[in-house]
């Protein structure tokens, strides 16, 4: 039987984006409702040749639906996503409102679809983008040699900051061309034009900022291990889109550059360019409107005893694999494994 969907937070960055990559990967449905905040609603969208009208987030609105892909801030996810669960849908919220709740299945498709299988609130978290495109890159790795601490330097898109973030940084970059000041920063802490910035996001505890805790925690817990040890710094460069990540990774077993390759390779979501010599590496440039993580750089770590560490460098989309693209695949899982309620 094929689903009846809701896109909630439908006129937003991802939302939008979540409509174009249900119709770019064919996620069959049954009907679709588009829901957004009382200042969209009434407004009319296009979508796969028919024009919908946004309804205003409500109750009354999840009535009949099964599959719920929501992009909304934390505090309405917070109130309406319970709301839509118990309505008789299965969520699956891009917030950060539910990830780290107990009852609440952190997923990423590729590394732990089998999260799925118990969801207590009617509720499953989309990651945080950061660390979705980390751990694609290392499951393979850890079911190999086992991770046991994983260094990680972040190298993340102006758009991480939504559209005003890009705004921002083109505004800043021509009026540098022009020769003139540069306005002051409102979207991101400081100027990010000519600038990297490693303070972008919320403090957080002991001198780490929220994303980087994100990473710390969620790492953990989509890949079903507390021991592994995650050390991560969290940068913003001036970079439109496409998120990038520098991680060392030190190893319980032995493994070499030719077998993390080979794994990586043969792993879902991936794809290798890993050659040095001819340039083919991935670049944030030539990841964008991509929905694979690209891995590169696999060389082993000549600081720790031969084979018991490595160096990769991955790239994403943001607001693809980060974000939508990851939701939708979410709800292929669910729709595969049988698991739509009603």
């Amino acid at each position: 039987m094929l689903p009846s969907l809701a896109v909630v937070g439908a006129t937003g960055a991802v939302g939008e984006l979540i409509r174009r990559v249900i119709l770019e990967r064919g996620l069959k449905y049954r009907s679709i409702a588009f829901l957004a905040s009382g200042r969209s609603a009434g407004k009319t969208i296009e979508f796969d040749g028919k024009t919908h009208t946004i309804r205003e987030i409500s109750a009354a609105a999840f009535e009949g639906v099964q599959i719920v892909l929501s992009s909304t801030p934390a505090s309405i996810s917070r109130e309406f996503s319970p709301i839509a669960a118990e309505a008789g849908a299965i969520v699956i919220d891009n917030s950060s409102a539910w990830r780290m709740d107990d009852l609440v299945p952190l997923v990423v498709p590729e590394v732990n679809a089998h999260h799925l299988d118990r969801i207590p609130k009617g509720i499953v978290a989309n990651p945080n983008c950061s660390t979705i495109q980390m751990v694609v890159a290392l499951k393979p790795l850890h079911d190999l040699a086992g991770i046991k601490r994983i260094v990680v330097a972040t190298y993340q898109a102006s758009s991480g900051k939504g559209a005003k973030g890009v705004s921002e940084l083109d505004g800043q970059i021509a009026a540098i061309g022009r020769g003139e000041s540069v306005p002051p920063a409102t979207a991101h802490a400081v100027q990010l034009a000519n600038n990297v910035i490693s303070h972008d996001w919320k403090p957080g505890e002991d001198g780490y900022t929220e994303e980087e805790i994100k990473m710390i925690k969620e790492t953990r817990k989509i890949m079903g291990d507390d021991s592994i040890l995650v050390s991560p710094t969290c940068v913003r460069v001036p970079v439109r889109t496409g998120h990038s990540e520098a991680i060392n990774i030190e190893f319980h077993r032995p493994i070499t550059p030719e077998q993390a390759r080979e794994a990586l390779m043969r792993a879902p979501g991936v794809i290798v360019q890993d050659d040095l010599a001819s340039g083919d590496i991935p670049t944030p440039l030539s990841a964008e409107g991509k929905d694979s993580t690209y891995v590169g750089r696999i060389r082993r770590d000549p600081s720790l005893p031969a084979g018991y560490g490595l160096n990769i460098w991955v790239v994403a989309e943001y607001l693809r694999k980060g974000a939508a693209t990851n939701a939708v695949q979410i709800a292929e899982a669910l729709l595969r494994r049988g698991l739509i309620r009603g």
